[in-house]
């Protein structure tokens, strides 16, 4: 079997680096808010192009405490808006719902799958407070309409930088373009931890000493609590798993790059649609997708999903059941977003990853051509 993701391999592919860190924090006898997880911050702020990193217990807390600090500074308040592309994971819209604020779902862009931002000026009103932009499957979501509605009303954007470290917007990475942004450590993401861990990156002083406050128990000083806040810290071991890690993300990126070629130039069906980012031959050359993911969409989604089983192709769907559908939200169950429905009952995510080999490329696209 091609699994899927192959966590195990990838890890040992960095080994003994890895082992050599977790034992280095183990002898240590410090296991949070010590060295290890400083220096990650300060390397992963760099990486970014922020002046602040700040670890957190995982992505979603990252952007909780985005717009938990943004109400503590008085910039948001309950019942305030922020606007959010309906296809997504539900993370995104769970930051703001915890918050009591507003999501306002706008379709994607069927052929990149990100926010679409001819549609968003149409969403603002005047409760609208913000715009949370998602950078999908490792595709940077920003587009100089979104900065310009930004500015205009005068909006924070918050970016949801979980499946895109890396990537660029112009000269910029993603997660250095907005006020703040998210970004996940999850195993299964490009730069992982060995469990749930995150962090929030910002140039905005006053809002990362906020968000340090409040991912410690709101407090700035042990037993002195000023906020209501949360415990949501990264703890040692995970901070030192990234530091080895974090050295060789961007030539995982662009190995990435190279296996999206080759599905791009050798997967022949008219059965499967592909992503439309550019022509293949640019993909490898191009810095606006780090591919998290690589999705394709078929109207035969789950028959070609058995057939890649039963050939040894291990594969997943991201996602099966958009927010808006969700038992979470029953809300908003009524409500028809046609594209996003559409993209959440085609889509099939085939392996991708810096350890797959030739062989297993060919196995899974031959196997994806044959599908009739």
């Amino acid at each position: 079997m091609i699994k899927f993701l192959d966590i195990q391999g990838i890890n040992n592919s960095f080994e003994p680096e890895i082992t050599q860190a977790l034992l280095r924090v183990f002898k240590s006898g410090w296991y949070l808010l010590g060295d290890e997880v400083k220096t990650f911050e300060k390397a992963y702020g760099d990486f970014i192009g922020n002046r602040h990193c700040i670890g957190v217990a995982n992505g979603l807390d990252a952007l909780r405490l985005i717009f938990k600090a943004y109400i503590e500074l008085g910039f948001m308040k309950e019942g305030d808006e922020i606007i959010v592309p309906a296809n997504t994971y539900i993370a995104s819209m769970l930051a703001i719902t915890d918050n009591r604020l507003k999501p306002v779902l706008v379709e994607p862009d069927i052929n990149t799958y990100n926010i679409d931002p001819k549609l968003i000026a149409e969403k603002i009103t005047e409760r609208t407070r913000g715009i949370m932009i998602v950078h999908l499957y490792g595709q940077n979501a920003m587009h100089p309409e979104i900065q310009h509605l930004v500015e205009k009303y005068d909006l924070k954007l918050v970016e949801d930088n979980a499946q895109a470290q890396g990537c660029y917007f112009g000269k910029k990475r993603t997660g250095s373009i907005g006020h703040a942004a998210g970004h996940s450590f999850y195993p299964g993401k490009n730069l992982g931890a060995l469990g749930d861990a995150g962090a929030v990156t910002t140039d905005n002083d006053q809002l990362a000493e906020l968000i340090r406050a409040l991912g410690n128990y709101g407090s700035r000083k042990k037993y002195v609590n000023e906020y209501q806040g949360l415990n949501s810290r990264l703890d040692e071991m995970h901070a030192a798993v990234l530091k080895v890690k974090l050295k060789r993300l961007d030539e995982d990126n662009q190995r990435r790059r190279e296996i999206a070629e080759f599905y791009c130039d050798h997967i022949k069906n008219e059965k499967i649609i592909l992503p439309i980012h550019q022509p293949p031959s640019a993909i490898r050359s191009s810095s606006s997708h780090i591919w998290h993911l690589f999705v394709v969409r078929s109207r035969e989604r789950d028959k070609l999903q058995k057939r890649l089983t039963e050939h040894g192709v291990q594969t997943l769907i991201h996602y099966p059941i958009p927010p808006h559908k969700q038992l979470a939200y029953s809300d908003w169950n009524a409500i028809s977003l046609p594209i996003t429905e559409k993209i959440h009952s085609e889509v099939i995510s085939l392996p991708i990853s810096p350890i797959l080999t030739k062989d297993e490329l060919y196995k899974i696209t031959e196997t994806v051509n044959a599908f009739k």
